[in-house]
């Protein structure tokens, strides 16, 4: 984290940059300005760092043990083991093993000493310079050997510190590579492979059986089925017909399909979800805003106690200068805050690389840690604990043609975006009805109620049943046991007529996903307290559906600011609260809980940017799994803090009996930061 920030600063005094921001987690740099790849590499030059353009390939390399950097370390360890042999052969202190341990400090400590002398000249104090200036002291002194082995452990360490992080990175660098940058377009009657940065939006795109899709669109001709596990984490297979979305990276299975294609490659989903997966690992969580700061004061608090241990003991109470000394270099080596400072971005990093490659989108690392502690999750109904495909069930009319009464119905509701009405415009077309040709005029929604409108010069209203409480305030008997009775029975009831008499009664039932009990169930066994079901339907539906799911609470009869208020209510009692709903009937109550949870993120541009966690699948099943992985992440994030500061307290006193070696001071630091890095990619395992 250390030679990101310093890489960062030395890329922002570049002539031509303005700015420049280093993702550790993504391993990428954003930069403001005019500068080359060549000056920026010469700017990394301290950590030997290689920069590519971002729509550059990434050269092929070769596996981890094989890569060039490590075979200093080899030769050092080869040449570190040939001291001790000829140390037992002609005895310690002997010039011969001297200068083999020196040839192995000199192979496997030359870029370490190399930036932990600019680092000393110019008073930086970071893992380096304390690296530095411990080694070269315990030469000094004479202790060779360990200063050798020392060297040795630092690099091996390194190694493979870089080798977890490249697998913890490997979550994004695979969804990079989901989707062809090749695809075949048909232009006229030629049909030809084209890069899919040169591929426009209208394109048409010929996408065969086994291929993956190369970019968003529309289907215009097949039929198939499309794996999208890409994208929502869903390997169940979807049928894809005319005028269905597509999704760049998702698997076409059986058919050919022509596809137009409808956003740039720049703008589709999968672009959306790794700019979000990389600027969420880029985000710090407060855990590591509080390691930040306390890293600021730590190391040179160590400093100053490795100096006060060297010289104290010798000046007043008149101990061996060379065992201080010795005491005072392992206390610097010991009080590296290495494992404390990576203890937390390596977890976050893996954390949401993992949940994107579930399908679930994590922006950043403050929402993980806020999942995790969740007690409440609030449901919005339709669509999220059901289907959200709502059918007509019963149509009762109380005057005039039933079906001449629908069609005015349809037609009213042609112009609604409330999901009833889709239900009951499939409801006209499944009858023949025409309601197309009939022409509504003065057309007004009824915020929370219902519409109106003018058919053939008569005003009619459409709407739930407290739209008719101020224009008809005592229904008639057998209409209000009418609604009544399909309310008790968990549907949602529609009632349409003037202004002096009710026409049409119509009721509407959505159907409860198969997963939302498990779901529900899930929750509750993960140690969530409450579960609230928040709709603007009627109570009786709202307590059949929640009875069924086995809600906590249910809140009926809601308009979208009722929503937000009993949210906020929550939030002003100091309860950790989550919105679930689908990012844009509920985005005002997702902005002002704990954490906003969208779901069906897939194609939906609204949900990516309203809420805080995105289930690309249009399925609660994932639920679950992210508060499992927040908590998982949160107790790794906790375990790794506490065990990189309980191992250094516990090297540090080893100070006090003299026992205090360099050996020890190594394992304790380099060993705790490979703990705590090994400790993070657990969190690659973390299924649902």
């Amino acid at each position: 984290m250390s030679c990101a920030k310093k890489f960062e600063t030395n890329v922002k005094h570049l002539e031509g940059v303005s700015d420049a921001i280093v993702n550790f987690g993504a391993a990428k740099l954003t930069v403001y300005g005019n500068t080359t790849i060549e000056a920026i590499e010469k700017a990394g030059a301290f950590e030997n760092l290689k920069v590519r353009d971002e729509d550059e390939l990434p050269a092929a390399r070769e596996p981890f043990w094989q890569q060039r950097e490590n075979y200093k370390v080899y030769l050092a360890a080869v040449l570190l083991v040939v001291g001790w042999l000829l140390t037992l052969y002609y005895g310690a202190g002997h010039m011969i093993p001297t200068a083999v341990y020196a040839a192995a400090i000199l192979v496997g400590g030359y870029a370490l000493f190399i930036q932990g002398l600019k680092n000393l000249s110019s008073l930086t104090f970071d893992m380096r310079t304390l690296m530095t200036v411990a080694i070269i002291g315990a030469a000094i002194i004479g202790e060779w050997g360990e200063a050798a082995t020392v060297v040795i452990l630092f690099a091996i360490s390194e190694a493979l510190e870089r080798y977890s992080m490249d697998k913890a990175r490997q979550s994004i660098s695979s969804l990079m590579d989901i989707a062809p940058r090749e695809a075949l377009i048909r232009l006229g009657r030629i049909e030809m492979m084209v890069d899919v940065k040169e591929i426009q939006v209208g394109d048409i795109m010929i996408v065969k059986p086994g291929q993956k899709i190369a970019m968003d669109g529309r289907v215009t001709g097949g039929v198939s089925t499309v794996n999208q596990a890409a994208i929502t984490g869903e390997s169940i297979p979807v049928s894809k017909n005319i005028g269905d979305e597509v999704f760049a990276g998702t698997l076409n299975e059986e058919g050919l399909l022509e596809v137009e294609v409808t956003k740039r490659v720049e703008d589709t989903t999968l672009a959306k979800i790794i700019h979000l997966v990389e600027e969420a690992q880029a985000e710090r969580a407060p855990a590591q805003v509080f390691v930040d700061k306390f890293a600021q004061y730590y190391t040179p608090a160590v400093i100053l106690l490795a100096l006060l241990i060297a010289t104290v003991p010798p000046l007043i109470w008149g101990g061996d200068w060379g065992t201080w000394i010795y005491q005072g270099l392992a206390v610097l080596v010991v009080g590296c805050p290495c494992a404390l400072v990576i203890s937390t971005p390596v977890a976050l990093v893996t954390a949401v690389g993992n949940a994107a490659r579930h399908g679930v989108l994590i922006k950043g690392g403050a929402y993980l840690e806020a999942a995790g502690a969740l007690k409440v999750i609030a449901f919005d109904k339709t669509g999220t604990l059901t289907k959200g495909e709502p059918e007509v069930t019963d149509v009762v009319a109380y005057g005039g043609n039933k079906n001449k009464l629908l069609a005015i119905a349809a037609a009213l509701e042609k112009g609604s975006q409330h999901p009833l009405a889709s239900a009951l415009l499939r409801k006209a077309e499944e009858l023949g009805l025409k309601f197309n040709d009939l022409a509504v005029e003065e057309f007004q929604a009824i915020t929370g109620k219902g519409v109106k409108g003018k058919v053939d010069n008569q005003l009619y209203y459409i709407g739930n049943p407290k739209l008719w409480v101020d224009l008809q305030p005592a229904l008639a008997g057998n209409i209000k046991e009418q609604i009544y009775r399909m309310q008790a029975a968990g549907k949602t009831v529609l009632v349409m007529g003037t202004e002096h008499e009710i026409l049409l009664v119509i009721a509407v039932a959505d159907e409860i996903r198969a997963s939302s009990r498990r779901v529900i169930r899930r929750l509750y066994q993960l140690g969530i307290e409450r579960t609230v079901l928040l709709t603007g339907d009627n109570r009786h539906t709202a307590e059949v559906i929640g009875k069924q799911l086995g809600l906590s609470v249910i809140k009926a009869d809601l308009l979208p600011e009722d929503k937000l208020n009993y949210i906020k209510q929550l939030r002003v009692k100091g309860q950790s609260v989550a919105m679930v709903g689908d990012g844009v009937n509920d985005a005002p109550a997702l902005a002002a809980a704990t954490v906003g949870v969208a779901m069906g993120g897939a194609g939906t541009d609204t949900a990516l940017e309203t809420a805080d966690i995105v289930l690309m699948s249009d399925d609660l099943s994932k639920l679950p799994y992210t508060i499992k992985l927040s908590r998982k992440a949160l107790t790794i994030i906790k375990h790794n803090i506490t065990f990189s500061l309980m191992i250094k307290a516990l090297a540090l006193l080893l100070v006090v009996p003299g026992w205090l070696t360099l050996w020890i001071a190594i394992f304790a630091d380099m060993g705790a930061s490979l703990i705590v890095t090994l400790n993070s990619l657990r969190l690659l395992k973390v299924k649902e």
